[in-house]
């Protein structure tokens, strides 16, 4: 155990006390969450709509602000799949199936997904499921000149960000894929979820026409977007934490492993509190609303914490490969000049 992973666990060593309190529900904020969330999300999508008959220079800014606002929608999704929005898992069904429409990401399946990346965040072992894919220097040093070339061209700001969350989106996420056992539960409820996002979006187009299909694929494309670049800078920024099962720390691997992202209180307000990314990683069952509370009231959890700024958030593009000897995230120059060392000596 190196010397930052002992002061985490010397200085959080009562973490499970200190974030009892804010486990709870309350049934008052999550219903002025849904309302202050769905009621402004259709009226601009509504505005939208007429704005792109008009003219797409004045929708797509509408279809931005939609897309974070889609955003919102999907934390409420995600809150529900970690049984942490409502006091009932009925409850959070019922309002993790309505917002899965919306967001198109099926309900039941996609929750036991995240939930196995929460219970396994950073083991390198099984990194290919709820996460980013991500290669070691070792095994990026093993590939072929082909392989290492897809995989750049994979790991490339335009590919990663723009296409990767559109093919995740159309794809990836509507494929019983995961095997695992904690997931293979929601493979059958997989296919109904599938089925009610397309009966619905069938109605719709045949009520409204083509063009509410190209809205609401636009701005389902920025809400993908916006989310994969926040659970990208959450979880491989440079100084993240990725280790192989025998030595991996769920409390290290919570709070190294996982970003303060720090942006704009509106941003913050769109994503849910979904920055405050460390905490939520230790309790997955504090709901959004309660994250900023804890926080405030517990700045021993932002001692150890990467913060991030909206800005700094930005050099992530370059982060390529993860170096386990310097135990960081490295870019594609980084490497080149290591490897060109080696050579040398």
């Amino acid at each position: 155990m190196d010397e930052i992973q002992i002061k985490i666990n010397k200085d959080l060593k009562n973490w499970r006390q200190l974030i009892k309190p804010y486990q709870g529900h309350s049934k008052k904020l999550a219903t002025i969450q849904i309302l202050n969330t769905f009621l402004p999300f259709i009226g601009l999508w509504v505005l939208t709509f007429f704005a792109m008959k008009y003219s797409y220079w004045l929708g797509i800014p509408l279809a931005i602000v939609c897309g974070f606002f889609m955003a919102r929608i999907f934390i409420i999704q995600h809150d529900c799949g970690h049984q942490s929005f409502l006091g009932s898992k009925k409850q959070n069904t019922i309002v993790g199936w309505v917002c899965s429409v919306f967001s198109t990401i099926p309900y039941d399946y996609w929750y036991r997904v995240h939930n196995f990346h929460h219970s396994h965040n950073g083991q390198l072992e099984t990194r290919h499921i709820g996460d980013v894919p991500m290669l070691t220097v070792k095994e990026y040093d093993q590939l072929s000149t082909w392989k290492k070339l897809g995989y750049r061209i994979y790991r490339s700001p335009i590919v990663l960000h723009l296409i990767v969350p559109v093919g995740y989106l159309l794809f990836v996420v509507r494929s019983p894929l995961v095997k695992e056992k904690m997931v293979t539960k929601g493979h059958k409820p997989l296919i109904g979820n599938n089925l009610l996002i397309v009966g619905v979006y069938a109605l719709l187009t045949l009520l409204l026409g083509w063009h509410f299909l190209i809205v609401q694929m636009t701005i389902l494309f920025f809400f993908i977007v916006i989310a994969f670049w926040f659970f990208y800078v959450q979880h491989q920024h440079e100084e993240t934490y990725k280790q192989w099962k025998d030595k991996w720390d769920y409390l290290v691997a919570s709070i190294k492993g996982s970003t303060y992202y720090k942006v704009p209180r509106p941003i913050n307000w769109l994503t849910g509190n979904i920055g405050l990314h460390h905490i939520h990683h230790l309790s997955p069952r504090i709901p959004n609303y309660f994250l900023q509370k804890c926080a405030r009231e517990n700045p021993v959890f932002q001692k150890h914490v990467k913060v991030l700024g909206g800005w700094e958030s930005f050099t992530c593009i370059f982060n390529k490969l993860w170096d386990e000897e310097q135990q960081k995230m490295v870019s594609f120059w980084q490497y080149s000049k290591m490897k060109k060392a080696t050579v040398k000596a």
